[in-house]
């Protein structure tokens, strides 16, 4: 068979798309291989939601010109967010590249590789498609994929929020829902090949089921038929947005059991101003009424969310407001990032006047700050059992596996090798706490 190398840059839904074009390739005679000097193709499926990640790829791809120099015959593909904002100018600074794919192209793979070989020219396909939703369509027989114990499911794509500083809506497109009889196939699919726990993924799950299906289902519909699926025991999703949290998602926390406690809410900024200037939809307030009313229902519930820094005009004060929410809040974890301007994006014409020490400076502020709560909370697991789905034996001294528990801390911990394996669900006593990672034995 041909051989494929895929390396993947950004979200999960990225990691999504990747599995879903080794597929569709393996069914059309490649093979993934971890080589990229082995390969007949390569493919790196790429991120743009900052600029740090689009110079790594840039720089990844003159890093990959001496292979096309020394093969010829190599194809080399760039699919995915950057390649969908730069289009045929990523040809134009990468001539040596064959293929650019947007995340609308993945369905695709196939038929537009085989023309970049048919034609013998580069190749750039990054229209979307015009459906009114996302269909991901199946393919029996044999797969090369292997869903381990934790795997994606893609639900929804695009975001209609626009917010000003991101590029998702022009990268992805306008939202986009999967039918509920189709996730709920591909969910039984992955429970049958050994997967224990899904994770439903969209630029905007709550969004899920808003328009373009043939019958309008709620996201939290789809949350109660999903956990309803004979073999499942942990189900997630992310990432959510502020605006569409619903009661009726907090209910669902409180009634299905395997909807673990753990929510992703970007929040993005403490200080309503900044929030309207990023046109959020959202106020401080009404994040905190969410949080606050989904901590009365589920006390143990794990947060994490978002946080950009230095957005155009921030002061000082309204940078410390965000402080101040993150200690009110008690975020186990935060992404964070200092802003970066991108294409096509209304903040990148804003007059943005935060110099970049002081960006700087602010963010190493807010990961101090995040330290310092996610020890405070790891530290209240500490002499408590947890529930870990063992994900893999680990790579830590000292610990045998490694896992995670429901409020998505990362967990090593030591166990009977002859008694445990990936997939299972282990009670495991806590015994240490450091950074996002618990550390403990487990019990039988």
């Amino acid at each position: 068979m041909k051989q494929v190398y895929l390396d993947t840059f950004g979200c999960q839904m990225n990691v999504a798309d990747t599995d879903r074009m080794e597929l569709l390739l393996f069914h059309s005679g490649y093979i993934r291989t971890g080589e990229a000097q082995d390969a007949d193709l390569i493919l790196i499926n790429t991120c743009s939601i900052r600029d740090k990640a689009e110079q790594k790829i840039y720089s990844l791809a003159r890093n990959l010109k001496p292979l096309k120099e020394v093969n010829p015959d190599l194809i080399l593909g760039f699919t995915g967010c950057l390649a969908q904002q730069e289009g045929e100018q990523f040809l134009e600074k990468m001539p040596f590249v064959d293929l650019v794919i947007g995340p609308d192209g993945v369905e695709h793979i196939v038929r537009l590789v085989d023309e970049v070989k048919e034609k013998n020219v580069p190749v750039v396909r990054t229209q979307f498609d015009t459906d009114t939703n996302y269909k991901i369509p199946e393919l029996s027989g044999e797969t090369p994929l292997k869903p381990g114990s934790t795997t994606f499911v893609n639900i929804i794509k695009g975001c209609d929020k626009y917010c000003t500083f991101c590029v998702v809506p022009f990268t992805r497109g306008r939202e986009k829902s999967r039918e509920v009889e189709e996730i709920e196939q591909e969910v039984r699919l992955l429970v049958s090949r050994g997967a224990r726990e899904v994770v439903l993924l969209g630029q905007n799950v709550n969004a899920y089921g808003k328009r373009g299906l043939k019958r309008p289902v709620p996201f939290h519909e789809l949350l109660y038929r999903i956990a309803s699926i004979s073999g499942l025991e942990r189900l997630r999703f992310t990432t959510s947005h502020p605006k569409d949290f619903t009661r009726e998602c907090i209910s669902a926390y409180q009634d299905l059991d395997i909807l673990v406690n753990h929510l992703h809410l970007p929040v993005q900024s403490g200080n309503n101003r900044i929030l309207k200037e990023m046109r959020r939809m959202h106020t401080v307030e009404e994040y905190i009424s969410i949080i606050e009313e989904l901590k009365t229902a589920v006390p143990d519930m794990g947060l994490s969310t978002d946080i950009i820094v230095g957005y155009p005009g921030e002061s000082e004060s309204e940078f410390e407001d965000t402080l101040v929410l993150m200690e009110k809040i008690k975020f186990n974890n935060s992404y964070m990032f200092s802003y970066s301007p991108r294409p096509n994006t209304p903040a990148q014409d804003f007059p943005d006047s935060v110099p970049q020490s002081v960006k700087s400076a602010r963010l190493q502020r807010t990961i101090e700050l995040q330290k310092k709560l996610t020890l405070e909370q790891g530290e209240k697991f500490i002499g408590k059992e947890v529930d870990v789905l063992v994900e893999s034996e680990s790579f830590k001294s000292g610990a045998d596996f490694r896992g995670r528990n429901a409020q998505y801390w990362s967990v090593n911990f030591t166990g009977d090798k002859r008694q445990i394996s990936p997939g299972d669900m282990v009670k495991v006593v806590v015994e240490e706490a450091s950074g996002h990672v618990l550390r403990g034995r487990g019990v039988l």
